[in-house]
């Protein structure tokens, strides 16, 4: 196996985990696992490779399909034994997201060999699907969150697309952009990093506007 591709199994598995974590605190039955624990770990990739014009990844290789299967019948047995299953789940968000955005980026650069296109496709796979996740689950949203979310996935893909194109073996600038992306995202969830927020008037009701 090409060592990049560890990096999209195990993006699969961990967001597939989150998916079903999602499932379990909203206490569904199987089914319901197996469907959040699929929608979140296909959801980005799905998207990236419709934009890219290239074949849908689990369309070709089923084998994809079966992780998050797996996955989500493990979470099902499980779940129960975490105290925060929230918690648990955002950790296991971060390390999805900085596989994720890896991948992404190394895919993007592949078909297209853009750097820029490289970079967001890097940032859609990694946070798509858990934004489908909170949306279905009725969780509060990864991009509503104080702390930063979309920027890890965005260094982690820059960084990535940076080393690539100086040169570097694929490994050697998979692995410290992956560990960069993760320990902005673990800094965040621990220190509460976040950028200054807006702060101008808020904005006016379409009733009151003239």
């Amino acid at each position: 196996m090409n060592p990049i591709l560890i990096l999209d199994y195990a993006g699969i598995a961990l967001f597939a985990a989150t998916g079903a974590l999602a499932a379990s605190r909203k206490q569904l039955d199987i089914i319901g696992f197996l469907f959040f624990a699929g929608l979140t770990a296909v959801g980005g990739g799905t998207v990236r490779d419709l934009i890219l014009g290239v074949p849908v990844f689990w369309v070709e290789d089923p084998g994809y399909l079966v992780v998050c299967a797996v996955t989500a019948a493990v979470v099902y047995l499980t779940a129960h034994l975490f105290e925060s299953r929230y918690k648990l789940l955002l950790w296991l968000d971060a390390v999805g997201l900085a596989a994720y955005c890896v991948f992404g980026a190394w895919k993007g650069l592949e078909v297209t060999g853009s750097p820029v296109v490289a970079v967001v496709m890097g940032v859609l796979t990694a946070t798509f699907g858990g934004v489908l996740r909170d949306q279905l689950a009725g969780e509060p949203s990864v991009l509503l969150r104080p702390e930063i979310y979309i920027t890890c996935a965005l260094a982690g893909a820059a960084l990535f697309t940076g080393l690539d194109r100086a040169g570097l073996p694929l490994m050697v600038a998979a692995v410290p952009a992956a560990v960069a992306a993760f320990a902005i995202r673990g800094g965040a969830l621990k220190f509460g990093w976040s950028f200054p927020p807006y702060k101008a008037r808020p904005g006016r009701k379409p009733e009151d506007i003239p």
